[in-house]
């Protein structure tokens, strides 16, 4: 197959990452446009965050990727962040301003993002960059990151979103990436997983070894393997109690 007959499939994915962001982004800030702003540090859903902390996570998170963007763009190395310890600094530093600021910064690094990614070239998309960890990627898919982070960072928020709120399509794709990565991972059983909304299913763990069934709507499926669930609402039938997984991240 020539490299032509790949960039329409290319250009599909690359526009559905897109939509998937762009809507996740206003999905997030409608949560965070419902609170007052004594709200913001409140406990969020995450340990040992506030709404602040998640708020501010989001906002550098765009300015991350938007460095990726820049090295796609200019061919000159730009990494997401300084440093790991750089990156905790700013997360904390930012959860402690008051509401209004982290609403004007959070606005400020999402207009900086969309700019970044409404002016990439299009043969930009196909750049190599490397994500924080250091593995490569194709700048293409610094819009699925960013759609990962606002959809489930709105969940975090614990301002009344759910994972029932995500669009089916986009969970079917994040429960695609989460089982490869655990099937990668030699502290993961086997374990079949059923969507009982939409039929699919996934498998996990060693390919030759007795996989425990797990069942559930497929956002909380995908809400218990990211640690966001205890799997209250799943069932693992014959078994009783749910097999462990590692952390996501």
């Amino acid at each position: 197959m020539s490299a032509q007959s790949h960039q329409p499939r290319e250009r599909g994915l690359l526009d559905t990452r897109l939509a998937w962001m762009h809507e996740g982004t206003r999905f997030f800030d409608a949560r965070v446009g419902q609170l007052a702003d004594d709200d913001f540090h409140a406990p969020a859903a995450l340990p040992r965050w506030t709404r602040a902390h998640v708020v501010a996570h989001v906002a550098r998170n765009a300015d991350a990727l938007g460095n990726l963007l820049t090295w796609a763009r200019t061919g000159v190395e730009t990494q997401m962040y300084e440093s790991g310890e750089q990156r905790e600094a700013d997360i904390e530093e930012g959860a402690t301003r008051p509401a209004a600021v982290l609403r004007a910064d959070l606005e400020d690094a999402q207009r900086r993002f969309a700019a970044a990614v409404a002016s990439l070239p299009a043969e930009a998309w196909r750049a190599e960059v490397r994500t924080r960890a250091g593995r490569p990627i194709a700048a293409a898919e610094v819009p699925w990151m960013r759609a990962r982070e606002v959809w489930v960072h709105a969940v975090d928020l614990d301002a009344g979103a759910s994972f029932a709120d995500l669009p089916p399509s986009f969970v079917e794709a994040f429960l695609t990436e989460v089982t490869a990565t655990f099937t990668a991972r030699p502290d993961c059983g086997a374990i079949e997983l059923v969507a009982t909304d939409t039929g699919r299913t996934w498998s996990i763990g060693p390919p030759d070894a007795d996989e425990v069934v797990v069942e559930g709507g497929a956002g909380a499926l995908l809400a218990w393997l990211l640690g966001r669930s205890d799997g209250a609402v799943l069932s693992a039938p014959g078994r009783g109690v749910l097999p462990a997984v590692p952390s996501w991240l």
